[in-house]
């Protein structure tokens, strides 16, 4: 039942937030370094207990879930990254003409 009143509250103060006028250019985001900290904040509760037996395959679930999408996040990254290096690299390379 506490689960319940913990949603409504939520609910209610998101209602408020939104009715409140604030600009659609604030939206809720959550930047790599923050699900990566969350990431750590699960791994540390389950090896403190924080969990029940009952919850452990739901908390482990979204625990592969999160690492699983940073790992492909940060493989896209690099990928990205070594591709704009390869752009920039044969530009820096070229030898000049021999007569010059």
């Amino acid at each position: 039942m506490a689960d319940t009143d913990n949603t409504e509250i939520v609910n209610e103060e998101v209602e408020q937030s939104v009715e409140g006028g604030a600009p659609e250019e604030q939206q809720a985001s959550l930047s790599l370094e923050e699900l990566n900290a969350l990431l750590q904040i699960v791994d540390l509760a389950v090896s403190r207990g924080a969990f029940r037996g009952a919850e452990a395959s739901q908390v482990g679930a979204v625990f592969d879930r999160l690492s699983n999408f940073l790992n492909i996040v940060a493989q896209s990254q690099q990928a990205e990254a070594e591709a704009a290096e390869a752009q920039e690299a044969p530009a820096e390379d070229v030898a000049p003409a021999e007569g010059e």
